[in-house]
């Protein structure tokens, strides 16, 4: 399998969700998501765990080769990045893996069923620093809400990020909207064992810069 081996068979105008070969296209600009009627399905009816900013791929392919019985899922809104998750886990015969090529609120409200997910892991989000990009940030409370729903009763969320802002609004979001820290106060870790590794984080040590694990329960 290759790079050119995917195409999202339409035009921006004809754009609809489709579902490729172990991949599922979450068109933007769309206001029919709700008429969907496919599912994303696994060879093996087993937990499913899901991946938010996925980039190249590295941490859930790594993740979802280990743990051959969890299923999981991987979201990713840019297209180069998605096919290249897709390729790897076809060239690597992973079965246990499925791609999502979409915006994570819109996956996660249109497309999930209520509490199907055992764990959810968004692994360094972009930070979107300045004030007037704050409509842009993942965590916010419709998108919170919809992650509290799709989670099983007593779901896990884990969340790593190098940004103290971003990791501050994590936890307040997350608390404000029906979840518990695992950690008392500073509300983090900075190590977390086993958790794996990604371009990002190891950019960001690589810059001397303090990586914050944080984990949350559904109330």
């Amino acid at each position: 399998m290759k790079a050119t081996d995917l195409k999202i068979p339409f035009t921006f105008e004809e754009r609809r969700p489709i579902i490729l070969d172990r991949l599922l296209y979450v068109p933007s600009h769309y206001d029919k998501h709700d008429q969907f009627d496919q599912k994303i399905s696994f060879p093996k009816e087993q937990k499913i765990n899901v991946e938010y900013c996925s980039g190249n791929g590295e941490w859930i392919i790594d993740k979802a080769k280990k743990n051959p019985d969890i299923n999981w899922i991987g979201v990713e809104k840019r297209f180069d990045r998605a096919r290249k998750i897709w390729v790897k886990l076809h060239n690597n015969n992973i079965s246990n893996l499925f791609v999502v090529l979409g915006e994570a609120e819109v996956f996660t409200k249109f497309y999930l069923q209520d509490k199907v997910i055992s764990d959810i892991f968004i692994n360094f989000p972009d930070p979107w620093p300045k004030r007037r990009h704050d409509k842009h940030r993942l965590f916010q409370d419709f998108f919170v809400l919809e992650l509290r729903r799709v989670l099983l009763d007593a779901g896990q969320s884990t969340f790593v990020t190098d940004d103290p802002d971003t990791s501050d609004r994590m936890y307040q979001v997350m608390i404000k909207n029906g979840f518990k820290s695992l950690y008392e106060n500073p509300h983090f870790t900075e190590e977390l064992q086993g958790f794996g590794s990604s371009y990002f984080d190891r950019l960001w040590r690589d810059m001397g810069r303090r990586i914050r694990y944080l984990q949350f329960v559904k109330n």
